[in-house]
């Protein structure tokens, strides 16, 4: 298969489960240094090991009972909070309807295959991936009465992260979760890459600890990620290819100022920009699709030159920075909704590369899987 082909990870099918595991965690004051982070880099089998030192060196702990563990952060003046478990992938659904896990982004196999040899030589999932649902009351009530107690841990990371780790182990308050979890289906907001190395994971070695992965479920009813645009930059084109391709398909064409085409900025309208020249566009979303797939599905196919290049870029002012006339053009997107995004992976659909921004991420190294401890 091309590395370059992006395709869709096997389905895992319901229940959903995430079972209670022995977290490694590393002291807060390596939580969010960069060595911290380099420390899990080449050559990956060694990083077992470096892990121990920090062990011994009293860098990291390890608890004796497993458990879930309901963690809550705060940056940037968001708190998120969310269950962090193993996640069981070692079941297959044949039907999308029969699904626990909703990707909604496809994945490069290459990419996937290199994380899952790193995962292997390290034997740890260093991060857990981030996943949303809208969760049943009776849970948030439950997590409610968690919190009441003191946490095990509270502290501040070395990047202004602030955390709460509350473990778990009661077997009835384990065995309600569980009940509660059964049913439902959970959006993956990061991490698709390192979800799709779990299933590979699997694949190669079934009925061991490879049948799970890190995960953290945050209810979006509760402590919300916020979801932000992910822009374009397109090389290698201009204002006016893009206005006549944008014409040709049917959609609305508005050149204007700076001020108007960013206030205009909304789920039916983009914007574009040499940085000279400012534009909106109208375009018809219908209810099951969103601006992004109608800009890679429609406008794009349509311009007459280009693009060379499709860049991405988190921020309206990185997207300007990399535009001129003689360059290309930024596209600026409009975030996209939640609950479009779960109708579209419902109906068995994904979305283009990089169309979210699920945010704010915690920090590497408040939670961590070995592998060894099954």
């Amino acid at each position: 298969m091309e590395s370059s082909a992006v395709v869709t990870p096997p389905y895992v099918g319901g229940p959903l489960r995430l079972v209670p595991f022995r977290a490694l965690m590393l002291a807060p004051s390596r939580i969010g240094d960069p060595s911290s982070a380099r420390a899990f880099a080449r050559p990956y089998r060694d990083v077992a090991a470096r892990l121990e030192r920090w062990r011994a060196q009293g860098q990291l702990t390890r608890d004796e009972e497993p458990a879930l563990y309901l963690h809550e952060y705060t940056a940037a003046g968001i708190t998120i909070r969310g269950l962090v478990g193993l996640l069981d992938v070692s079941r297959r659904a044949a039907r999308a309807e029969d699904r626990a896990i909703l990707p909604h982004e496809g994945v490069y196999p290459a990419q996937a295959d290199d994380l899952a040899d790193r995962m292997s030589q390290m034997q740890l999932n260093p991060a857990p991936i981030l996943l949303v649902h809208r969760g049943p009351a009776p849970l948030r009530a439950l997590l409610a009465r968690v919190q009441r107690h003191p946490p095990e841990h509270d502290f501040t990371d070395r990047n202004g992260q602030q955390h709460r780790v509350w473990p778990i182990r009661d077997p009835g308050d384990l065995a309600a979760i569980a009940d509660l979890l059964a049913d439902e289906t959970a959006l993956i907001a990061d991490g698709h890459h390192r979800y799709a190395a779990y299933l590979r994971l699997h694949t190669r070695d079934p009925g061991s600890a490879s049948d799970y992965g890190l995960a953290m479920l945050v209810d979006q009813e509760d402590t919300p990620l916020f979801l932000g645009a992910i822009h374009r930059v397109l090389t290698g084109t201009s204002v006016d290819d893009v206005l006549a391709a944008a014409a040709g398909v049917g959609m609305g064409v508005e050149e204007t100022t700076a001020e108007a085409a960013v206030a205009a900025l909304d789920p039916d309208h983009l914007v574009v920009t040499d940085s000279d020249r400012w534009a909106v566009l109208k375009v018809t979303v219908p209810p099951d699709r969103t601006a992004v797939q109608l800009l890679h599905d429609q406008l794009i196919p349509a311009l007459p030159y280009g693009p060379r290049d499709i860049r991405y870029h988190h921020t309206v002012d990185d997207a300007l920075a990399q535009v001129s006339p003689d360059v290309g053009v930024a596209v600026l997107m409009p975030a996209p909704l939640v609950d479009r995004i779960l109708r579209i992976v419902r109906n068995d659909r994904l979305l283009p590369e990089k169309a979210t921004s699920f945010q704010p991420k915690p920090s590497l190294g408040v939670l961590i899987r070995s592998l060894h401890d099954g």
